[in-house]
């Protein structure tokens, strides 16, 4: 069970599951390394299983992996939540709070009443078995929305000139003592083009997607779309001059720039997943100069197919995820995680 609710608002719906959860009596079966054990994981199991040493009765324990914004861990009142980073053996835990971390079972011990993830995506926490032991995920969605949405707009621009290209060319030329004699006659080696007047395709239009439309829109763009499961509170967040099409091959066939923003769900399309669904059947119907963002995630790309082309036009790949087949390609842009690493979004 996932429940939509970054740290302000993470630390918000962390308290609201603990608090409703800690009402119920729900009995789940754990299956440890030694065996099958019955325990109601919603009572407190510290006298049983952990170490005094580090409980502190009366206070909800919330175990935090990866940092935390200060920020929002300070929504946890002190008298009533006691917070301890991964690296203490916190085996009594309520709650876990975390951002990338992949999460395994054996990190959630049977004290666990809910887990919350700081950002939208959840592929890095198992929901299912989650679900199975009666432990309610939260996220976050829309709290990084607009900290991803200007590092795809940076996307946009990374994808049509060559700047970073340029950047170390310029770098190479300085350590040489060359910079000022070249500077002007190298510039035609790093041309492009504008984005006014170019069409945006944004696949997925929920907050990031529909967010990015709307600041495209506002630099000339125009836009088309594609989400099966656009909901109303999306739908009134597009600008009124998208144009919505029916397929994923519908909506790239004439774009000039693709912006990806959708979830990654385990299994390929057919069955009913999201692995792999920019395959060559949608590469094929792309532009030969089309620039893919992805700044979702990057399984969501087929990247045998995308390498084939990249290697057989001009097209462009920028994204913040790292793939064996694309990372060092001349016509791609790989960068660090950097979606939602803002001091905004990290406090949002």
């Amino acid at each position: 069970m996932m429940i939509r609710g970054s740290a302000i608002a993470t630390a918000r719906t962390l308290q609201y599951g603990m608090r409703n959860n800690s009402r119920h009596s729900v009995n789940a079966v754990r299956h440890l390394n030694e065996g099958s054990v019955d325990v109601d994981h919603y009572a407190s199991g510290w006298k049983t299983f952990s170490d005094v040493d580090v409980y502190t009765p009366g206070k909800y324990q919330i175990q935090t992996f990866n940092k935390i914004s200060e920020e929002g861990l300070a929504r946890f009142p002190s008298d009533r939540y006691e917070v301890r980073p991964s690296e203490y053996d916190n085996r009594n835990a309520h709650a876990i709070l975390l951002r990338s971390h992949k999460l395994k079972e054996s990190e959630v011990d049977v004290t666990v009443r809910a887990i919350a993830r700081c950002g939208a995506g959840t592929n890095n926490v198992p929901v299912a078995r989650m679900t199975e032991m009666g432990i309610p995920v939260f996220n976050t969605p829309g709290a990084n929305a607009n900290a991803v949405k200007e590092l795809a707009l940076c996307g946009m621009f990374l994808g049509s000139r060559r700047v970073v290209d340029g950047i170390n060319h310029m770098k190479g030329l300085g350590e040489q003592g060359l910079a000022r004699e070249r500077v002007e006659k190298d510039k035609s080696m790093f041309g492009g083009r504008e984005i006014t007047g170019k069409t945006l395709a944004v696949v997925g239009l929920g907050h990031i997607g529909a967010a990015i439309a709307r600041d495209a829109e506002a630099l000339g763009m125009n836009i088309v779309g594609f989400d099966p499961g656009l909901s109303v509170e999306s739908a009134l967040a597009l600008p009124r001059s998208i144009k919505l099409e029916e397929s994923i091959p519908a909506v790239v066939k004439d774009a000039d720039y693709i912006s990806l923003n959708i979830p990654y769900i385990k299994g390929s399309p057919a069955e009913g997943g999201t692995h792999g669904i920019i395959d060559k059947s949608v590469v094929k119907c792309m532009k030969s100069d089309a620039v893919l963002l992805n700044f979702a995630r990057g399984e969501l790309v087929d990247s045998v197919a995308f390498k084939n082309f990249l290697d057989s036009g001009d097209g462009r790949y920028i994204s913040d995820f790292p793939d064996d087949e694309l990372w060092d390609h001349k016509n791609a842009v790989i960068l660090p995680h950097l979606g939602a690493s803002t001091e905004e979004a990290e406090d949002a």
